[in-house]
């Protein structure tokens, strides 16, 4: 538990931000960004990894999530290295380890190397991910000057969904797919320049001892559980997934049993009692969920279906980017006079209805139905991203503050990861379910083109002209029938959470977010 961030209940003059502390968010800022570029460029770049690296399409699902499964599962132990070294030392290390991790693995020569880099890139992302939150609630203790801050944090993130797309594909356009991985190295030079000059220190002198056991089974519980989704995804039911799921289960229970039993544990269970914390988190979760799993959807279709280049796909992407940005920064003032639940509930729907427009997506369509579908989405979901995160830390005693960052952040890599591993999984299946149909056996590459759409193009490139045609047009057809599923599945998730919000936040008062809302 954290107790180095205190929430004072009554904030004095005294207490508002100055200079120092507004430079030093947009340092904050900086890692923020470098983590959404880290993944939009990534989500460009899937079709050149494609078609260099050739990853199975478990390879690939692993390529684009191992790094969000990474960083929830050591997020709560970062937290607590955090406290034990200086939060501002963490994030200065985390930045250097990132920055040498993306150059080594924009030189990966297998996929199971690039897997292996995407994995030390979440274990260094994990290193900064509990700073920047921790240290907003600790720079920021005016109110409203905290609800602005939170903002430019999520609104960090819709930035580097703008600049990511953009200068990834400039590069995927003159460059080799790796290239994308070396724009998070200026990002994080500029961060170990400034971060020592503007960002206070904060570390808490009686942190409990770091708990390596529970570390260990935070991450064997996640990343079972994940192994054994991607296998019945990708091989049906059988032996290995079922032992994943028991070693997953297992491992989750003793991490419980060992949070109940600890004086000092790493995740505080008692926060769960929390009415507004259980529901906040519930739909910050979600929301993400959502977020990210029509994000990768929406890349591959821009690319692999309508034949952008890279370049042009990032433009296609920048207006919900841009979306991301203006919800975010809207939402401080709009929670001024309208309650939460209200605007949570009032995105959630909007959302929903972006999802629904992504099920009229077709082969033949040009990129404006998805470009506006995506702007709504985004629109949605970003002032659900900054209030649910003050709920879920404002909720919590001012004791336990640190601790519900941790958690929230856990909750969002959690939540985004999921996404992509849970959609991108029925997408696949519906995918390869209706190839199995439609493709003779005996065609060349058959297994190839069943993997993924990616390996579809390269194999239609390499048949005679007519066939490759016709295996390209059922391709297409089988990826857009999955965007179809997961789009509605999406949806209906949306607007379950929208009604949920509107049920059990509706008490909740409009205005300022940091007062303690935790009743049931």
């Amino acid at each position: 538990m954290d107790s180095s961030v205190v929430q004072p209940a009554a904030p004095e003059r005294s207490d508002r931000a100055g200079r120092r502390e507004w430079i030093g968010l947009g340092v904050l800022a900086l890692a923020c960004l470098v983590y959404a570029m880290d993944l939009t460029v990534l989500h460009l770049a899937v079709p050149q990894i494609s078609e260099t690296l050739h990853p199975s399409s478990t390879q690939l699902l692993w390529i684009i999530d191992v790094y969000g499964f990474m960083l929830a599962g050591l997020l709560i132990t970062m937290g607590t290295l955090g406290d034990r070294i200086g939060r501002r030392r963490l994030l200065l290390l985390g930045g250097a380890l990132f920055g040498v991790v993306s150059v080594v693995a924009a030189f990966s020569p297998t996929a199971e190397f690039l897997i292996g880099c995407r994995a030390l890139l979440g274990i260094a992302g994990a290193t900064i991910a509990p700073s920047t939150l921790s240290l907003i609630f600790n720079m920021f203790r005016d109110p409203r000057q905290r609800s602005l801050a939170v903002g430019t944090w999520v609104s960090a993130f819709s930035a580097g969904g703008v600049v990511g797309p953009l200068l990834g594909g400039v590069l995927l356009e003159h460059f080799w797919w790796g290239s994308v991985f070396l724009l998070a190295v200026p990002v994080m030079v500029l961060l170990l320049i400034l971060g020592p000059r503007v960002l206070p220190e904060f570390r808490d002198p009686e942190a409990g001892r770091l708990d390596l056991i529970s570390a260990a089974l935070s991450v064997v519980t996640m990343i079972s559980l994940v192994l054994a989704m991607k296998q019945v995804a990708q091989d049906g039911v059988g032996t290995l997934p079922l032992i994943a799921v028991a070693v997953g289960l297992t491992a989750g229970a003793l991490f419980v049993r060992r949070q109940r039993t600890r004086p000092d544990p790493m995740l505080d269970l008692s926060l769960f009692r929390l009415g507004a914390f259980r529901t906040s988190l519930g739909i910050n979760v979600i929301a993400i969920f959502v977020a990210f799993g029509y994000f990768l959807f929406v890349a591959q279709y821009f690319q692999l279906v309508l034949d952008l280049t890279p370049m042009q796909a990032g433009a296609a992407m920048a207006p919900s980017s841009v979306g991301f940005i203006v919800g975010s920064q809207a939402a401080p003032h709009l929670v001024r006079a309208v309650r939460p639940a209200y605007l949570i509930g009032g995105g959630m729907i909007l959302a929903a209805l972006g999802l629904l427009m992504l099920t009229r997506l077709s082969v033949d369509g040009g990129p404006l139905l998805a470009v506006i579908a995506s702007l709504l989405i985004a629109l949605g979901l970003a002032p659900v991203f900054g209030i649910t995160t003050e709920l879920i830390v404002g909720s919590a005693p001012p004791e336990q503050a640190g601790a519900a960052s941790g958690v929230s952040e856990t909750g969002a890599e959690l939540g985004g990861a999921l996404g992509i591993s849970i959609l991108g999984s029925i997408s696949l299946a519906i995918y390869r379910a209706d190839l199995s149909d439609s493709l003779p056996q005996q065609l060349p590459g058959a297994d190839s083109v069943r993997e993924t759409l990616g390996e579809a193009v390269q194999v239609a490139t390499t048949l005679p002209h007519d066939v490759g045609t016709a295996v390209l047009a059922a391709a297409r057809a089988a990826f857009i029938h999955g965007v179809h599923i997961t789009a509605g599945v999406a949806a209906v998730g949306a607007i379950a959470v929208g009604v949920l919000a509107v049920a059990r936040l509706r008490h909740v008062p409009a205005g300022e977010l940091s007062g303690s809302h935790g009743h049931d």
